[in-house]
């Protein structure tokens, strides 16, 4: 039976890359069929990782309002409470401690070889590095087994996490019996690795030090259109994606997401038209594309009460599924009396 799991920070504002790259898949795999499963659907967990959030320091504030915008965003990009469960990583302890017990199966050297862990513990000093950031990928595959998951769409920069994943996995699996499913990762090439606006070399991203470097799922239409105006283009004047031309490739593969159409007719259909006016079409189709998210939106953020009942409901529903994985774990472990 396949069993999904992925989740996002409320660290920030969500972003198109974050849609494409991540939420958009979501919402087109809960409706997948699975003749194995007992709703005849694939069965999606998708959870708003707060404690993921806290290996940085966060406003107490924002990161309360934080969490609720990022469960209204799932729910205004389609994920259906109906079909997935949706909730919050902290109210679930299960994460936490099979966490501590997956710590103890876990090297250091493991985890100082992630790429994430070099990028981001270099804005702090040796003696600084909060053990958070360090131990991150650990909590992330605690995320992951708990539910049993058998695939995990993630980002290309995540991968390395799900191979850790599949690494404790299959060495818990080995000293103490078969316990834990190996997930696979699912990463979806074409936009995979939505990138900066600003900068083509680097990833779209909420922590970006420009707001120029993304689209906000909450940008309303005159800022896209000033941000998609302000975004860097190759040298050059041809529609063209290639090795040679990573802006241009950048922009053709959000057109290309946003309006259903292959990157070599976009090319074609911009035959002999300049940059500007490429970049002003495409500016207009995201204003378009994004605009039913953004009323739904609003509605559901408007409405705290309800999206606290629909989390904690969520919560409600992954409870047995966790509970018994740490109890199987806990019990093959030797942890108890």
């Amino acid at each position: 039976m396949k069993k999904v799991f992925s989740g996002i920070q409320p660290s920030g504002l969500l972003h198109l890359g974050n849609y494409l790259g991540a939420i958009k898949q979501w919402v087109e795999m809960q409706d997948e069929l699975d003749p194995e499963s007992s709703s005849g659907r694939t069965e999606c967990v998708f959870c708003v990782v707060d404690l993921h959030a806290i290996t940085v320091a966060q406003s107490p504030a924002e990161l309360k309002k934080n969490i609720l915008s990022i469960a209204a965003t799932y729910l205004a990009a389609g994920i259906d409470p109906k079909k997935s469960r949706i909730f919050v990583q902290s109210e679930r302890p299960e994460h936490t401690e099979l966490g501590w017990i997956l710590n103890c199966i876990t090297s250091m050297g493991e985890l100082s070889r992630m790429t994430q862990f070099k990028d981001k513990s270099a804005k702090f000093s040796d003696q600084s590095i909060p053990v958070g950031l360090f131990d991150y990928p650990v909590l992330m595959a605690s995320d992951i087994l708990l539910y049993q998951t058998t695939h995990v769409p993630v980002g290309e920069d995540q991968k390395q996490h799900v191979e850790l994943t599949r690494d404790l996995a299959i060495r818990f699996n080995s000293r103490y019996g078969e316990t834990f499913v190996v997930p696979e990762p699912i990463i979806k090439a074409e936009s995979a690795r939505i990138m900066g606006l600003d900068d083509p070399g680097k990833k779209m991203s909420k922590s970006a030090a420009s707001s120029n470097n993304y689209i906000a799922l909450t940008d309303d239409p005159d800022t896209i259109r000033q941000k998609f105006k302000r975004a860097v283009t190759d040298s050059g004047a041809e529609i063209k994606s290639g090795p040679d031309k990573p802006a241009m490739t950048n922009l053709l593969n959000i057109f290309s997401e946003v309006s259903g159409s292959p990157v070599e007719r976009i090319e074609a259909d911009f035959a002999g038209k300049g940059y500007g006016q490429f970049k002003e079409i495409l500016a207009e189709a995201v204003v378009e594309y994004l605009k039913p998210i953004q009323e739904r939106y609003y509605k559901y953020i408007a409405d705290t009460e309800e999206l606290k009942k629909i989390l904690a409901e969520g919560s409600e529903a992954v409870a047995p599924i966790a509970q018994k994985t740490l109890l199987d774990v806990k019990n093959k472990v030797g942890l108890g009396v």
